[in-house]
């Protein structure tokens, strides 16, 4: 058939399916009420609205678009929760709409393939490593039987604070709190001790540090699928992520073969390796030995490691500075700890319920301080947050910094005010 012979209707024919698509894709977009957003450029999506304190950045950007936020990513659609009413609808009232967890490339790894707390996907296995982590390890029961180590590990940092007090060498208050809550981990986690570890001193911060900022953050490759791996390699992110995760699996082995070992001498308080392995010998003697291995040990023990020694040093070092930037407030703490101490001594754990305004000054530190700033969490099915759609599988970040920061409930947000 000649070129000028074709019917007028075949090339009509062939677009109009496009024109359906494009309808329908249209219609969707009208019904859906999403989030409001910042004006987004192609590709990188409001990437370029994010700085080097993200938290800080989306703070900011809420208080134009609103307390429930919608940015895009890249590809990755985040909702942005600022407010304490927003998110209390996020985390109770919504609670198993979104209470998955999003997985990176590098929690994944770090996770042992998502067979940890912090990073499995909510599902049966989840619920069953959580069952584990209440009763086994973390029950009231536990945490007051390492009440002993606790205090032993606090003696030893007031005597080497005491040490180089009589001294006129100076004192990293970072690095011993630091080394406190690794020591304080070590051994009620690994039942060893963080001294002679292999994770000694600086190499020790600059591996926490490392883990958690690459945890705490996504690859190239998951914004941009396609070519995202080369900025990974060329700026050597994927070796940074093999030789920090070889170096603590090779601890985490370390500990677990050391609690193998026959030869070992039976502790008097069974540590959470101890508690682990005794599990993975229930779950083979019940015919399951598949379904709890030497990798899920490994698992939690890495959630132990990175929730317990950054965090809580973290919170201490943020005490500290604030304590040291006001002296009346640090005067009035150590007259509290004086005068109820007396001529006792030393602080025992059980002296701290009645330090009340001691525990207004921790309380006041995680307002301004949070720990983690951002609280991840992924949609599992459609819901609404102030009147706005939310769909399976988006991104929620809950903003726990933007929410301390609420001129609603705190007069002067900005200050530290037990």
């Amino acid at each position: 058939m000649a070129p000028d012979t074709i019917p007028l209707w075949l090339p009509l024919l062939l677009v109009l399916p496009l024109l359906l698509l494009m309808k329908k894709k249209m219609d969707e977009r009208s019904s859906k009420n999403l989030p409001p957003s910042p004006p987004k450029l192609p590709i990188i999506g409001n990437l370029h609205q994010l700085g080097v304190l993200p938290h800080q950045s989306m703070w900011q950007l809420s208080k134009k678009y609103g307390s429930v936020m919608l940015l895009q990513l890249s590809g990755i659609r985040t909702v942005i929760i600022s407010t304490t009413d927003a998110a209390r609808e996020v985390l109770k009232v919504h609670d198993l709409a979104c209470c998955s967890r999003p997985s990176s490339a590098c929690s994944k790894v770090f996770s042992y393939n998502n067979r940890d707390v912090a990073f499995s996907p909510y599902g049966d296995y989840w619920k069953e490593i959580r069952k584990i982590c209440v009763l086994e390890l973390f029950s009231m029961r536990k945490v007051q039987s390492y009440q002993f180590i606790r205090e032993e590990e606090v003696a030893l940092l007031v005597d080497s604070i005491s040490h180089y007090a009589s001294s006129t060498t100076p004192i990293d208050l970072s690095e011993k709190l630091f080394a406190l809550t690794a020591s304080i981990t070590f051994r009620i986690g690994f039942g060893k001790s963080f001294r002679g570890s292999g994770l000694d001193n600086e190499r020790f911060l600059v591996v926490v540090h490392e883990v958690e900022s690459m945890i705490g953050s996504y690859n190239a490759t998951e914004f941009f699928p396609y070519v995202g791996w080369i900025i990974d390699t060329l700026f050597g992110r994927f070796k940074r992520l093999e030789r920090n995760f070889h170096e603590l699996d090779t601890l985490f082995q370390q500990v677990v073969d050391l609690h193998l070992d026959p030869k070992r001498t039976k502790p008097e308080h069974e540590d959470i390796v101890d508690v682990l392995l005794r599990i993975e010998r229930e779950e083979a003697e019940s015919g399951d030995a598949a379904r709890f291995t030497k990798h899920n040990i490994k698992a939690v023990l890495m959630n132990v490691f990175l929730g317990g020694v950054p965090n809580g040093a973290i919170t201490m070092i943020w005490t500290m500075v604030e304590l040291a930037k006001n002296s009346r407030l640090m005067k009035k703490a150590q007259d509290e700890v004086r005068n109820f101490i007396g001529n006792k001594g030393k602080v025992t754990e059980s002296d701290t319920d009645h330090l009340h305004y001691l525990k207004m000054i921790v309380k006041e530190t995680f307002r301004l301080h949070p720990p983690l700033t951002l609280l991840p969490r992924e949609t599992m099915t459609h819901f609404k947050i102030n009147g706005y759609d939310i769909y399976p599988k988006m991104l929620v970040q809950v903003n726990a910094w933007a929410i301390g920061q609420d001129p609603k409930y705190w007069e002067n947000p900005e200050e530290f005010i037990p």
